[in-house]
């Protein structure tokens, strides 16, 4: 008891939502329009179409298009054979981090798998974002770091609570803009793969539908990955997530499936005129919609050639047997095949005469040949929309972890490898990129790493993940890390060890490619460069200005720091090959060459000979010589160099 009178407006609202829920907004206000729709009454909706809406959808928009001058500090100390590897870790804010891969990466990521909060209700991740200030007020403001630099909790995000009147709102405005830059970054094949549970997954469905197009809808996988069940629910004992999956393109893009195991290679016990195995699958519907009036384009009859099995759309003297798709019943059915798909097919098809339900009398039927071996030599089936295996299980993902780090139980809900393991192994490929931007405790880079073991592939990962801090009542913060970023990074060192110790115990069993045992680490980091402002400039600010203008590096910008901002802004990977040539660096074997030290004509000469695609320096390296800098434009665009000085 509060001791209050009874709250008669919350009474009057209670109530609505037993009768007509649907009239009231998330925040329980009443929408006049829809209750005088559900009354019947005529209502002038103006622009009435079917569109996902919600509070805060335009200010998500806003996050969307603000552009960042960040970049990523490379930190060799923290990495595994940086120098070589083409695995990156990125600890930092993911919406920022997607911001600044934009333009290296557009277009270049195969695969992304992410586990976003599910808005359970207990979830920390709603930004206090701000458009009317600038980026170092922002951090002022919400106090982004501690004494020690650690992004502290309750400063940089803060819990969305259920009882929060834009609850799903919240939620919608957080993930949007993050999908929306993941999209520009996959591949035109790509394909993405979301998990979810059912707090968020109508809203998820809608707002991908409205991002990557409702006719990339791959599947909604249904994974079970609580066997036991949730003791916590109230009705149902829940036992199952989702992960909705979305390719970029559907005309280009392609999923293979899983190899099929012995006893499912033994079906095809038939072998053709070439020596290659098939069985027979019948060309009737036998599905849900087999009647003829559900597909009537469908319905048609095949002639069989009874000397041998072969079929045409044609009746003649040789192809006189009319078969009609009729079930055991003798009701009419159809065939799973269009006329235009069967003539382009032809040589798939067959007749054949068999018995139905045990009668002595044979009748022919039409079956199509599946062969064990597709185009391309693989003996794949189709991945199945339910994961139901025991190795899904959540519980196996913890104790993975459990197992990695000598007992110690750091976090309670880690995704088993198995699950981005059937995701990735589903794709038939092994080289190309993966990315995950809500890392958590880097379950991706172990599933990648132990894929690449088994089969020699060549994939990579790049794993983005806020350094939010631990509780310091969690075992995790007992057992010496600070935050989330930190567990995850040493979860792929003892995962690259785990690999080392078996290669030498077993060398036998990595003889199929070289592995790539290693990752670079960055962090998200303001830019080593200041920012010019000319629309912007005042009494006040002038100098500071003018001084940005004449000596744009930042004070005690390092110059790997500043290469690597570089290398990034101009659309190159973090991966790419970078070597010192003395007074410049050369970036992916000469196409894009970095001068940052000096700049004299034998430089110059020396720099043009390697005959790179575009030259980045320094203006300030030309500062009282206007003349050498004349004449190095000249130089360059006279031999087709993209030359551009900051």
């Amino acid at each position: 008891m509060d001791g209050k009178s009874l709250d008669i407006k919350q009474d009057i609202i209670d109530k609505i939502k037993i009768i007509i829920p649907n009239i009231l907004t998330e925040d329980d206000k009443v929408d006049v329009e829809k209750l005088k729709l559900t009354l019947g009454e005529d209502v002038n909706i103006e622009n009435e179409r079917y569109v996902l809406n919600w509070a805060g959808k335009a200010e998500a928009f806003k996050v969307l298009q603000q552009s960042t001058t960040a970049t990523l500090k490379p930190i060799k100390e923290e990495s595994i054979n940086f120098d070589t590897t083409e695995n990156v870790f990125i600890e930092g804010e993911n919406l920022e981090v997607l911001k600044v891969l934009q333009k290296a990466y557009y277009g270049k990521i195969k695969v992304i798998v992410i586990d976003p909060p599910y808005n359970t209700g207990n979830d920390s991740f709603i930004y206090p974002d701000s458009f009317k200030e600038s980026r170092e007020e922002y951090q002022k403001r919400i106090g982004e770091k501690d004494e020690e630099g650690f992004l502290m909790k309750e400063g940089f995000f803060r819990k969305n609570s259920k009882e929060s009147g834009h609850y799903h709102s919240n939620w919608l405005s957080m993930i949007y803009p993050r999908l929306f830059l993941a999209k520009n970054l996959l591949s035109d094949d790509g394909v993405i793969f979301v998990h979810i549970d059912d707090n968020e997954v109508h809203n998820l469905r809608l707002i991908m539908n409205e991002i990557f197009g409702e006719e990339n809808f791959i599947c909604q996988i249904i994974n079970r990955s609580n066997p036991r069940g949730s003791q916590a629910s109230k009705f149902f004992a829940m036992e199952h997530e989702y992960i909705l999956v979305y390719c970029k393109n559907n005309f280009v893009f392609e999923l293979g499936g899983y190899e099929k195991t012995d006893e499912e290679k033994e079906e095809y016990n038939l072998i053709d005129e070439n020596g290659k195995s098939y069985r027979l699958l019948g060309l009737r519907q036998r599905g849900g919609a087999w009647k003829r009036e559900h597909r009537r384009k469908m319905f048609y009859p095949i002639y069989v050639n009874p000397e041998n099995g072969s079929v045409s759309l044609e009746k003649s003297e040789i192809f006189n047997i009319e078969v009609i798709p009729k079930r055991p019943t003798g009701e009419e059915s159809r065939w799973t095949w269009s006329k235009e798909l069967l003539l382009k097919n032809n040589y798939f098809i067959v007749g054949k005469k068999i018995n139905r339900s045990n009668s002595e009398v044979e009748v022919w039927d039409i079956f199509r040949k599946d062969y064990l071996e597709k185009e391309n030599g693989l003996t794949l089936k189709k991945p199945r929309s339910i994961w139901d295996e025991k190795e899904v299980n959540n519980q196996n993902g913890r104790a993975m972890v459990k197992e990695l780090f000598d007992g110690v139980d750091l976090f309670d809900f880690p995704k088993s490898t198995f699950l981005p393991n059937k995701i990735i192994d589903s794709l038939n490929d092994d080289d190309f990129i993966i990315l995950d931007f809500f890392a958590g405790s880097g379950t991706t880079a172990q599933a990648v790493l132990e894929l690449n073991e088994k089969d020699g592939g060549n994939r990579k990962f790049i794993l983005v993940q806020l350094p939010e801090l631990c509780d310091n009542e969690s075992e995790a913060f007992k057992a010496g890390y600070k935050n989330i970023a930190e567990i995850s990074k040493e979860r792929i060192r003892r995962v690259i060890q785990k690999i080392e110790k078996e290669k030498t115990e077993k060398p036998e069993l990595f003889k199929k490619g070289k592995l790539d045992l290693g990752f670079k680490v960055f962090k998200l980091s303001s830019s080593n460069f200041k920012i010019w402002r000319g629309s912007e400039i005042t009494e006040e600010n002038l100098e500071s200005q003018l001084d940005a203008f004449t000596n744009p590096i930042k004070e005690g910008s390092e110059m790997e720091n500043m290469l690597y901002e570089l290398i990034l802004k101009s659309g190159y990977l973090l991966t790419d090959k970078m070597e010192a040539k003395g007074k410049f660096y050369s970036i992916n074997d000469g196409e894009l060459i970095i001068a940052l030290e000096e700049m004299t004509q034998k430089l110059i000469d020396k720099i043009i000979s390697a005959k790179p695609k575009k030259v980045i320096t320094l203006d300030k390296l030309f500062t009282s010589n206007d003349q050498l800098k004349t004449n190095t434009v000249l130089q360059m665009k006279d031999a087709e160099i993209d030359f551009k000085t900051i």
